[in-house]
């Protein structure tokens, strides 16, 4: 049965954030809250978590898992960022984005694109989360929590745990969140491409859906 901490989604509880990083930490897959839907998360090395997560979405290992980050200095630590990039990022970051680049040796090729060596990225703008990676120390495996058959992602931390309370650790509840998806834009190539239009404004970009 999985843990239910109910988090203030502007001034989290840093016993409550404490707890949720060692979840984490052991090995465990947890929901939670972000700037756009719920997500599911587990930590960057856990491979049988990553695999419970891509079980609970039903989807392959082609399927892409998103590295959330602290920050921009993080981000670089996992992707290859040059100047242009860079300012991009930086003016649009934190925000309702994944942003597609090239990956860097730090992020285990099982999560790369296997023929561009590329990998999904975000810095969010949420305070629950904000604080939950900072006391991680280092990146969160993501993923959209939308079910199998589902047309939109979950918002309700309750239904969340009347559906999937066995089948995570942890979920949090923030709050109700929002039914969108991140805006996803690929970075990796000379110009900016919309992958998937979400929340994210897309204009920063150059960009028209």
């Amino acid at each position: 049965m999985a843990q239910f901490f109910v988090i203030h989604p502007e001034n989290p509880q840093p016993r409550l954030i404490h707890q949720t990083v060692e979840i984490i930490r052991n090995g465990g897959v947890i929901a939670y809250p972000t700037d756009a839907s719920y997500a599911l998360g587990c930590g960057l090395g856990d491979k049988e978590a990553q695999q419970r997560i891509r079980a609970i979405r039903g989807v392959d290992e082609d399927h892409p898992l998103t590295l959330v980050c602290r920050d921009l200095a993080e981000i670089s630590v996992y992707a290859k960022v040059d100047n242009r990039q860079f300012r991009l990022l930086k003016a649009n970051t934190p925000g309702c984005y994944t942003f597609i680049l090239e990956a860097t040796r730090e992020v285990p090729k099982r999560l790369q694109h296997p023929k561009r060596k590329t990998v999904g990225l975000r810095v969010p703008d949420h305070p629950i989360l904000q604080a939950l990676l900072a006391e991680l120390g280092g990146p969160l495996l993501s993923t959209t929590l939308q079910l199998p058959g589902d047309d939109q992602p979950l918002n309700d931390p309750y239904d969340i745990r009347d559906l999937l309370e066995r089948q995570v650790d942890l979920i949090v509840d923030g709050g109700y969140g929002d039914v969108a998806t991140t805006t996803v834009i690929d970075l990796s190539g000379e110009t900016p491409m919309l992958v998937r239009a979400g929340k994210g404004d897309i204009q920063p970009f150059g960009l028209e859906e």
